[in-house]
């Protein structure tokens, strides 16, 4: 005898558990209850799954972040909104607000003609030591740390050694010593004093050897030695196309630190012509203090805004490197 397995449809189009013969109709009724009961709440309550891609979000992070972005904007802010006060607007104004009448553009002329226009000669001094000093380091991190990172060689451990020690040490602990080795040389009060100093970048050599190492492929320079390309002609053509992210961080770190450089100029340099931006603005706050100085404090503010738009500018231009090197190797062909 064959028996048969059937299955109902219910009058609301929901498909029910095959009959067994010798089962009362009761207990269907019942199990098709419990089924289509669970079937709804899981179709009520049941919310998609958290993914990295879509997280699930963090009340005291938003506000964490929240904070840091007022900390973070609170002072360029202020620096905006003073920036358009005169002398006595600053005084007489609340600080966070704007004064009756502006002076923007006044003080930014009266700021590059103040003194003979020496802040001009401040903004190339400091041009002068970024480029030869932030380049020159950047250009020696890429190269020692591609070498680093390709090349074996006896007392390679010993140079990552040396490398992180110094990144360890801060740079004022090594001002005093250089101020006196530089000035048996006879290069202090020269342009020398800082640039020299700046070349040497511990934390971009490092950062660099670490990019190189993970960035740039073995077997991609194995191919291209045995196509008969050189050193030199693999380094530009091949790896430095792939270390051009680690090169832009590198480079952006050490502008910033020569830009914002104060205490190795401050005991470097004495000749108010070669001063910095940073020496300049200070000079002219302590002139403030002095029997007889005249206090402009309008014009350092107006300064102090003009000393951070070419950070700005450069960093804002220089960012899309950073964004193709994140998404370099992240999608497979």
């Amino acid at each position: 005898m064959t028996t048969s397995l059937t299955s109902t449809t219910s009058g609301s189009g929901t498909p029910t558990a095959p009959r067994t013969p010798g089962t009362a109709p009761e207990a269907h009724t019942r199990a098709d209850s419990r089924t289509r009961t669970r079937t709804g709440t899981a179709k009520r309550g049941k919310r998609p799954p958290h993914t990295p891609l879509d997280p699930r979000p963090s009340v005291p992070l938003t506000l964490v972040t929240g904070l840091v972005l007022v900390y973070t904007l609170l002072p360029l802010a202020w620096l905006v909104v003073n920036a358009t006060k005169d002398q006595n607007g600053l005084l007489d104004s609340f600080g966070l607000w704007f004064a009756d009448e502006s002076h923007f553009w006044d003080n930014i002329g009266r700021t590059l003609s103040y003194d003979d226009g020496v802040f001009v000669r401040w903004l190339l001094n400091t041009l002068l030591y970024v480029v030869a000093g932030a380049g020159g380091a950047t250009i020696l991190a890429v190269l020692g740390g591609y070498a680093l990172a390709t090349y074996d060689f006896p007392g390679r451990r010993a140079v990552f050694a040396v490398v992180l020690g110094a990144v360890a040490v801060p740079g004022t602990a090594l001002a005093v010593p250089t101020f006196l080795m530089f000035s048996n040389m006879g290069l202090t009060n020269t342009p020398w004093a800082v640039i020299i100093p700046s070349l040497i970048s511990p934390f971009g050599l490092y950062l660099m050897w670490v990019f190189a190492a993970e960035s740039v492929p073995t077997e991609l320079l194995e191919a291209a030695r045995i196509d008969g390309s050189g050193e030199l002609r693999t380094f530009f053509t091949i790896a430095l196309p792939l270390l051009m992210p680690g090169t832009v961080t590198v480079l952006l770190f050490s502008m910033v630190a020569t830009w914002n450089n104060y205490f190795l100029p401050l005991i470097m340099i004495k000749d108010p012509d070669w001063y910095p931006l940073t020496l300049g603005l200070n000079a002219w706050n302590a002139q403030a203090q002095t029997a007889g100085g005249e206090a402009v404090f309008d014009l350092i503010i107006t300064g102090s805004l003009l000393t951070i738009v070419p950070i700005v500018a450069v960093f804002l231009l220089l960012q899309r490197y950073w964004q193709s090197g994140l998404a370099a190797g992240s999608v497979k062909e």
